[in-house]
């Protein structure tokens, strides 16, 4: 037992990472009953989804859970830019028999979510993409009890996230799959490894480390702890698991990727992010510099990937996945 695991009241110091529209209440309450933290994560969840999921897992099981939340403001993205997006675009409408057009609003309201959470009182809630101010991390603290813990991709960030009141960090390596947390210099700047990052974080922090990056069984889980991490996020390895929302697609994909399968793509959202290498992502590579930021291409996208997955296609879905995929298995 580790002061973390003894603070969540976990028996294992596994949690199960947030992956935002590939988590399920059933994942999460899964993960939880066997002992981990399972984890809904809520970027992309409507304020009434985010309070519907934490009474699903809570009908599930009584073990704690956490949720987690995107950092960001609504944009307000200018008449060409967007225009411009909708044209590079064009082809995989057209694919999909879509119409090219801009959505009714790019995201969820940061605000509105943030007080669902506070109301869904979660044992934990984690933020990622952005930082929260000292006063919101207090607010949570105070009004729902929940644990909080920060997303960082460098030592900056997880300094940042502990001076704000964070009770933890997670120290996101580039292996890792989906979305980079960044939200401090450079992305190039910002890819730091597992192997390297956990042992700084650990050595510049006073607050528990938690490891995550291309972890996938045991021995990763024993590397993380001898690096000095209280506990190890996994998300790649949950999602072969039934409990999750992929699509036979996916899954497929998956069960073929290795390690070198995987790139880091602004492609599908706007942001960096490590999925298995598509056609949709060989298309767009060229143009990777002038895709709108999240949360503007992933609207844009969105349509695109709805229609794939329907269809069984592969090639149009964000195949979101670390490094360490090769080794995910269905248990």
């Amino acid at each position: 037992m580790t002061t973390l695991t003894q603070r969540l009241n976990i028996a294992l110091p596994i949690i199960q990472g947030p992956m935002t529209g590939s988590d399920t209440p059933r994942l999460a309450a899964a993960v939880s009953a066997a002992g981990g933290l399972g984890f809904l994560g809520c970027g992309m969840r409507a304020p009434q989804a985010m309070r519907e999921a934490a009474d699903a897992v809570r009908a599930a099981t009584d073990k704690p859970f956490g949720m987690n939340l995107f950092v960001l403001q609504t944009p307000s993205p200018g008449a060409a830019e967007v225009a411009a997006a909708l044209d590079r675009l064009a082809p995989m409408y057209a694919a999909f028999g879509l119409t090219p057009q801009a959505p009714a609003r790019w995201c969820e309201d940061f605000a509105a979510q943030f007080e669902a959470l506070i109301a869904a009182r979660p044992a934990v809630a984690s933020f990622t993409f952005g930082i929260l101010t000292a006063a919101q991390v207090q607010r949570i603290k105070d009004e729902a009890g929940s644990y909080v813990i920060g997303t960082a991709t460098t030592v900056a960030e997880a300094l940042a996230w502990q001076a704000v009141g964070a009770d933890a960090v997670v120290a996101s390596g580039l292996e890792a799959g989906g979305h980079r947390g960044t939200f401090l210099g450079d992305w190039e700047g910002s890819q730091v490894g597992t192997l390297a990052l956990v042992p700084a974080c650990v050595d510049a922090l006073n607050i528990p480390v938690i490891a995550a990056g291309a972890i996938m069984d045991g021995r990763g889980i024993a590397a993380a702890q001898a690096l000095g991490a209280q506990a190890v996020q996994m998300g790649t390895a949950f999602l072969a698991c039934p409990e999750s929302s992929i699509v036979p697609a996916q899954r497929a994909a998956m069960a073929a990727a290795q390690a070198t399968d995987t790139r880091l793509t602004r492609i599908f959202s706007g942001r960096p992010a490590r999925g298995i290498l598509n056609q949709a992502m060989r298309a767009l590579q060229a143009h990777e510099a002038g895709i709108p930021a999240y949360p503007v291409q992933n609207a844009l996208m969105g349509p695109i990937r709805r229609a794939a997955a329907q269809a069984g296609d592969a090639g149009h879905i964000a195949l979101w996945a670390g490094q360490g995929v090769a080794a995910a298995r269905a248990m």
